[in-house]
């Protein structure tokens, strides 16, 4: 009821007001008024709102004032009627909420909800009208997301006008934004998109990629190090994104899984999917199938020389269904066959994890994409190049794409993996670790872009220069062992032997130290192998080397000399090299470098030594690459004092294979509890061990 200066009525209203109704709301200001109230006018009448301070009184009327003005807004905007109207409350409505002294997300969010529905229920604006209404909100959208459904009034923007200036003007500092602060494109894949057509727009300017890599430096910085995180990873997802599409309808009538755009429609029903579409595949010259025994330098006396055969003429290009490919694939790809299968043995339906999966089998196809879907292939594959180049983002970058989370037509390619081969180098020729170890598998199993881009790969463009830049950086890390050596032999090493014939140094150096390390046991193999290192000079080189290495082993391994040995403190590497060298140690059993100056170069040394039992390393600067070489060659060591070394959970991990440790002190290292527990699950044999002053303490 309405209210009577004497008595007040108090407590808690018989019935809701709509904020709708409240015509007019003010503060009480007049004589002997009650304090801290809010006066508000409804057609029946006035409330007073009494509120505890005055603090609380002002949010309680700022609150409510705007509550009544977007109640205003949203009625005039529900049902536009001239546009010059619209645009006037347009801008008073992005006035108010930046003119607004509330502190709440909601106060900018709800005015672009209301434009965004506004613009969603009337899409025959003109080009202009979507200009004006742009340039209006754009103040709101410096510190806000913009929503779904205006983000996809942006794109169409930028798909219909790319030239225009409020795609540089308005839609940056929107688009800087996102890449700075999304979380999850997951949550929100139209800011996805929007970011997405935003790049593309920038490259039908006349600049065209140049623009596109200005834009990433701006995201990047001037400085070395970029000083947003979430940009990178941001980029990554646009650009995967991107790549997927070009394929998408390809993948999604191969496996009829749902669209893109009709995941995010929440179409998923598959009573609605079309019908495979006819693909247009270019089919290649067939191949002659690739020997699978080894380099053979000469042809067997008994065996003439013939012509070569006539290779068939290939067929002209054609046009096959999708399902047709599937049933192609399936014949000719065992392994796929035998992933489709479920637990039951019965066939399960592929997923869209699938579609990431590599299938040597499409190495065989080479599919023509539409020309705008090969212009968005070209763009986001050079910007993957961009993003390689820049030093503080190739870490992260390499273990985005260690996965390799492409679709596997893209994979067949070719013009997108000449394209990624760019950064595929730039991870090889990293030297961190870090980088360049992202080439392998990340998981046993599952190829890595070393196997794509080696000699048979589906990736592979070239006589394996690639391939032998990614077999040098990582023999030069700690690669160097039997385990990666053993792969090469089983799945590289006719490649390893071609380009060792043709003079390449660092496959000269894998098969020499194939042979060092009794990697190969066929004896006609290791004969072919030598005939290769014989057939230039920096392989006879290396080979003669290796025999001198081989004698003086021998020698050092020959039964004799001490059974225990301790190096004066303040011995080196070279130190230890050198007396090594001067004797027949196959009798020591007992070595102690403790409170020297050796490093892990000195397991080069200790792993020729036959019968070592003991090891102290007490004080010294051997680490994880040391250990990792030692559990390689030293399976008779049963006493091992790691104790003040800057070993890491990295290289003690790798002492799981020394079943025959009794005894390990890592007292002061840096073993975790998680790494302790490991060892101590697989060394059945160890009985004393030291972990003080550890995270297992």
């Amino acid at each position: 009821g309405r209210c009577d200066e004497k008595q007040l009525p108090t407590g808690y209203m018989e019935a809701a007001l709509s904020y709708s109704t409240i015509e007019d709301l003010q503060l009480l200001s007049w004589d002997n008024a009650p304090k801290y109230c809010v006066q508000l006018s409804f057609p029946g009448g006035t409330v007073l709102l009494q509120a505890a301070n005055s603090y609380l009184r002002d949010q309680w009327f700022n609150s409510l004032q705007w509550k009544k003005k977007i109640y205003k807004y949203r009625k005039v905007l529900n049902n536009p009627s001239r546009w010059e109207v619209v645009l006037k409350e347009i801008r008073l409505l992005v006035d108010m909420a930046l003119t607004s002294p509330l502190q709440d997300e909601s106060i900018h969010q709800a005015p672009l909800q209301i434009i965004s529905t506004l613009l969603a229920e009337n899409t025959n604006l003109s080009t202009q009208d979507h200009e004006n209404i742009i340039v209006a909100i754009a103040p709101l959208l410096e510190n806000n997301h913009p929503p779904p459904d205006l983000c996809e009034f942006f794109c169409k923007h930028c798909r219909e006008r790319p030239r225009s200036m409020v795609v540089i003007e308005v839609f940056t500092p929107v688009v800087q934004r996102i890449l700075k602060h999304n979380m999850d494109f997951g949550k929100c894949p139209r800011l996805r998109l929007f970011t997405q057509e935003y790049i593309l727009a920038l490259n039908e300017l006349n600049a065209g990629m140049e623009v596109v890599k200005k834009f990433i430096h701006s995201m990047h910085g001037p400085t070395g190090q970029c000083p947003h995180p979430r940009v990178l990873p941001n980029l990554v997802a646009v650009c995967l994104a991107a790549i997927y599409s070009c394929y998408e309808d390809f993948i999604n009538s191969r496996d009829n899984s749902p669209s893109l755009k009709e995941i995010r429609n929440g179409c998923q029903q598959q009573n609605e999917r079309k019908p495979p579409l006819p693909l247009r595949l270019l089919r290649p010259e067939p191949l002659t199938p690739a020997p699978t025994g080894l380099l053979s330098l000469s042809p067997p006396p008994s065996a003439p020389l013939s012509a070569p055969p006539t290779l068939p003429l290939a067929p002209p290009p054609s046009i096959v269904n999708s399902s047709e490919i599937l049933v192609e694939l399936e014949r000719n790809n065992n392994t796929a066959n035998a992933r489709r299968k479920g637990p039951g043995g019965g066939d399960s339906e592929p997923n869209l994890i699938d579609c990431l999966l590599v299938s040597p089998a499409l190495s065989a196809l080479s599919i023509q994409l539409p020309a705008q879907a090969d212009r968005v292939l070209g763009c986001f594959a050079l910007i993957l190049k961009m993003l390689s180049d820049y030093d503080d983002w190739r870490p992260a970058l390499a273990s985005l794409l260690q996965p390799i989370p492409f679709p596997k037509e893209a994979l067949a390619h070719a013009k997108f993996t000449k394209e990624l081969k760019y950064v595929i180098q730039r991870f090889a020729e990293d030297p961190r670790q870090e980088v360049h170890s992202c080439l392998l598998s990340v998981r046993s199993g599952k190829d890595g872009w070393f196997q794509l881009y080696s000699p048979g790969g589906v990736a592979c463009d070239d006589d394996g220069e690639l391939f032998a830049s990614m077999v040098h950086i990582l023999m030069g890390s700690c690669y160097k062992t039997k385990k990666f050596l053993l792969s090469l032999a089983e799945n590289k090493l006719g490649p390893c032997m071609l380009l060792a014939l043709r003079g390449n140094q660092t496959m000269v150096e894998i098969l020499c130290l194939m042979l060092e390390y009794n990697i190969i046991e066929n004896k006609d193999t290791q004969l072919q192998i030598i005939s290769t290192l014989e057939s230039t000079p920096v392989g006879l080189h290396m080979y003669e080397q290796l025999c001198d290495r081989q004698r003086e082993l021998k020698e050092l391994q020959r039964k004799g000399g001490p059974t225990r040995l301790t190096l004066p403190s303040k011995s080196t590497d070279a130190d230890l090299a050198r007396l090594l060298s001067s004797g027949s140690f196959g009798n020591l059993e007992n070595l102690s470098l403790a409170f020297t100056n050796v490093t892990s170069a000195c397991a080069e040394q200790l792993i020729k030594l036959p019968s070592l039992k003991q090891l102290n390393l007490w004080s010294t600067q051997f680490g994880d690459a040391g250990l990792r070489l030692l559990s390689e060659h030293l399976a008779c060591l049963q006493v091992l004092n790691l104790c003040e070394t800057p070993v890491t959970d990295a290289g003690l991990l790798s002492l799981s294979s020394m079943k025959s440790l009794c005894s390990l002190n890592m007292n002061s290292t840096k073993l975790t509890a998680d790494t302790y527990e490991d060892l101590k699950a697989k060394l059945p044999n160890l009985t004393e061990v030291d972990v003080r002053y550890t995270e297992a303490w």
